[in-house]
């Protein structure tokens, strides 16, 4: 049987071969490049283009097509905001490209500046030491060197602040979001959601609690615009542009599963007994779909053995 992580790449892989990419304006100088694999955040200026995720591997020529319609100054960060493929899988195209001076590829004419990846440090431990035997460790360009350790790390790019919070054991245990202070963006990774329910990665240190944190810290950064519509804009890991309101939607749900989970297990229940009184019935309708990666099962199971831990 397939591993949870192998179905999560063969899925997404098979769907990139003939996606196609849009690029939606944001708010700012921020745009959001959508299609098969994680949203990439684009912030473009005078010094550069910075990324936020690079998308599928298989996506990586198209990602670049798109970034140099955007401007062709160049591609000079790029922020990671967890492990899974579907996030950095672009990293070596893009790399590569900056090292071998592919102009036509990546518009770059400032003599080889180097290419700078930041993630956490966990994201490189992960992708330099899988979880489980038999994965093959990522080598290459693409590996995020320009890790940190800390709670945050700024920088400062196309004029414009710019922080890297690590949101601790959320989705996974090497989680980022980042804040684009002048444009007043948020780019969440897969902590945020909003078309379905969130994969926590228990084998990568992801946990319930951690992942409802990370929510709550995102609320904190959120503004909202008139009537609470607006303001501060957050950009998923998949799926649509959002506000606060549905963040704060998003984060009421898995607390409330969360709530029923652990009451459940208060009561001495197994984990197929909680799979059968299906506490996220009510909320199937709206993050369950035929196309759905997590299932309202795997999200149950994945509430229950963090909480069990």
């Amino acid at each position: 049987m397939k591993s949870f992580w192998a179905v999560l790449v063969l899925a997404r892989f098979a769907g990139a071969q003939t996606a196609e990419l849009r690029v939606i304006p944001v708010q700012g100088n921020i745009y959001v490049i959508a299609g098969d694999g994680g949203n990439i955040t684009v912030q473009t200026g005078k010094d550069g283009n910075l990324l936020v995720d690079t998308g599928l591997a298989a996506m990586a020529p198209k990602a670049m097509s798109e970034v140099r319609k955007l401007s062709r100054a160049g591609v000079y960060w790029i922020i990671n905001t967890h492990v899974h493929p579907d996030h950095v899988g672009g990293n070596d195209a893009f790399a590569n490209a900056v090292a071998s001076l592919d102009i036509n590829a990546l518009g770059r004419q400032d003599g080889g500046q180097p290419l700078k990846i930041i993630a956490h440090e966990n994201v490189l431990n992960r992708m330099t030491q899988p979880a489980k035997p038999g994965e093959t460790p990522a080598t290459g360009a693409g590996l995020p060197e320009d890790e940190f350790s800390t709670p945050f790390k700024d920088l400062r790019f196309n004029n414009e602040a710019i922080i890297i919070y690590h949101e601790p054991n959320a989705h996974t245990d090497g989680d980022s979001i980042v804040l684009f202070r002048g444009s007043d963006v948020i780019s969440t990774g897969d902590i945020f959601t909003p078309g379905g329910y969130p994969f926590i990665d228990i084998e990568r240190g992801g946990s319930v609690q951690g992942e409802i944190a990370a929510l709550n810290h995102i609320l904190d950064l959120t503004v909202p615009g008139h009537t609470q519509e607006g303001g501060t804009l957050v950009i998923p890991g998949h799926g649509r542009l959002c506000d606060e309101a549905d963040v704060v939607e998003y984060r009421d749900m898995i607390v409330i599963v969360r709530d029923r989970v652990q009451d459940l297990i208060k009561k001495g229940q197994t984990l197929d007994q909680v799979k059968a009184a299906k506490p996220t019935l009510d909320y199937d309708t709206e993050y369950v779909s035929a196309n759905s990666f997590v299932k309202a099962d795997a999200f149950v199971e994945a509430i229950y053995k963090s909480l069990r831990k």
